[in-house]
């Protein structure tokens, strides 16, 4: 496939990329109201949805994750969904189904769709890894293709639309992993971490009073949709494109760019929808930083979260404990 170069930016494109840098502000002060530190997380949440990507969460139980997203979807004034998963979750439940009506006057039956949770703007599957397959699969055609299908019927949904989902690492017990194909559907994996004990002592003053911070709304969704279509049309330079190639197939075990870590440690590496990622990333990265073009940095910056979940380990990982950083080494910039 030849390559196609984005057009140049024209004043508009400025104009808007200036004010995607002030939303990326006032995004971060509206959620610091209620979201203590994490301000990484937030970064890399907000560049998720400027590429148009889904994200998946993993923390311990506790770090305000689904506050995070609640909080996300009311700063942006999205209509917000929330799946509960659980493991008796059917997919109807998360897709909607069809009932049967009847006319009082003239007793003629019809069915009618009742639209599931999933047609919310931002839908937060909490504990995504407490359904089983055939629930979890159910997001599949909705994350990729952004429609679902009922009864034969297929059905949009809204635009923008994002599956943010939750996942507690250490409990094992009743859940299912999801498998690698509705992970790669992933844009991001974000690793929440503890609070420093400054900003658990923050978090207790905060939620332990009788006051709740309202949240004003930054953007609302025509904006955003034209923010996403921003971040897409900034040109990205062969070089970084090229390098961006390099990370996901240095992930490849039977690749030559391969270093020592991923040949011990890896079965499967990332795939070309990783690639994308890489560069989509990088490109709202640098536009929230109101910059007209992405660098090797950008890359580097979100290789971490697009890459830890796609990545298939073998028994050898497990037995010692490997962490990505333990695996991956991000090759050389190119030159």
């Amino acid at each position: 496939m030849p390559s196609q170069s984005s057009p140049p930016l024209v004043n508009d494109d400025i104009v808007l990329l200036g004010r995607l840098a002030e939303a990326r502000t006032q995004l971060r002060a509206q959620i610091a109201r209620r979201i203590v530190g994490q301000a990484q997380i937030v970064d890399d949440l907000v560049a998720a949805l400027l590429a148009g990507g889904h994200a998946v969460l993993v923390g311990v139980p506790g770090l305000a994750k689904t506050l995070l997203v609640q909080t996300v979807s009311q700063a942006l004034a999205l209509s917000f969904s929330r799946v509960q998963f659980t493991p008796d979750l059917m997919p109807s439940d998360i897709t909607g189904t069809e009932l049967m009506e009847e006319e009082a006057s003239t007793g003629r039956r019809t069915f009618r769709f009742v639209k599931g949770p999933i047609f919310g703007q931002v839908v937060l599957a909490d504990e995504i890894n407490r359904a089983p397959p055939k629930t979890q699969a159910a997001l599949l055609q909705a994350m990729q293709e952004r429609t679902v299908t009922v009864a034969g019927h297929t059905y949009s949904l809204p635009s923008p639309f994002f599956v943010l989902a939750t996942q507690n690492p250490i409990e094992q017990e009743g859940t299912y992993p999801l498998p690698e194909a509705q992970l790669d559907r992933f844009m991001f994996e974000l690793r929440l971490g503890y609070p420093s004990r400054e900003e658990e002592e923050q978090i207790v003053h905060a939620t332990t009073g009788d006051r709740a911070p309202e949240i004003t709304p930054v953007l609302g969704a025509e904006e955003l949709l034209a923010l996403q279509q921003l971040v897409r049309r900034l040109p990205a330079p062969p070089s970084v494109v090229q390098y961006a190639v390099m990370v996901a197939r240095s992930t490849r075990p039977d690749d030559p760019m391969a270093g020592p870590g991923v040949k011990k440690y890896v079965s499967w590496g990332a795939g070309p929808r990783a690639s994308q990622y890489l560069v989509l990333g990088a490109k709202a990265r640098a536009a929230m930083d109101g910059r007209a073009a992405p660098d090797f940095e950008d890359v580097r910056a979100v290789a971490p979260a697009v890459l830890r979940h796609r990545l298939v380990l073998n028994f050898q990982a497990e037995a010692d404990n490997a962490e990505f950083h333990d695996i991956v080494r991000l090759p050389d910039a190119v030159k």
